[in-house]
């Protein structure tokens, strides 16, 4: 297993515009695993002077911080690694006066990546493992819909 490479399957798919077409083989971005907050904070105590309580304290508030710029309707900009920023789809009307806020459907955030994550990427190596049986996906991205 390399370390720093990104994990992918091929899997067969379907030409959703002509399903009687023969499956075609794509890759699959597929992860190897989760790093959590707490995983992270102990990560970064490694090294620094800066203890794993005090780290995960600074991520938690990160995180509330994330959420409330987000709430706002502001831009969350994170340095180099990226920003974040709501989106929303809704149905449309002829007339502006008709539009009411219950027309909104869908609601999601966008990250885009800064000059730090393109900069990964660009410099990325891949390793091919196997397909995992996928019990239930979670779904693209982050995504919500409204009920």
């Amino acid at each position: 297993m390399k370390e720093r490479a990104v994990t992918y399957s091929v899997v067969p798919r379907v030409d959703p515009r002509d399903i009687s077409a023969e499956m075609t083989y794509y890759a699959r971005a597929q992860a190897r695993g989760e790093v959590t907050l707490g995983d992270m904070a102990r990560r970064i105590q490694r090294r620094c002077t800066v203890t794993r309580a005090d780290t995960l304290a600074v991520l938690v508030a990160l995180e509330e911080e994330v959420c409330r710029g987000l709430c706002n309707g502001e831009i969350v900009r994170l340095g180099e690694l990226g920003s974040l920023q709501v989106g929303v789809k809704s149905e449309g009307v002829r007339l502006e006066a008709d539009f009411h806020e219950s027309m909104i459907n869908k609601i999601w955030v966008r990250f885009r990546p800064g000059m730090v994550l393109k900069g990964m990427l660009d410099g990325a190596a891949f390793e091919r493992v196997s397909p995992r049986k996928e019990a239930g996906r979670a779904g693209k991205g982050m995504r919500y819909e409204r009920k």
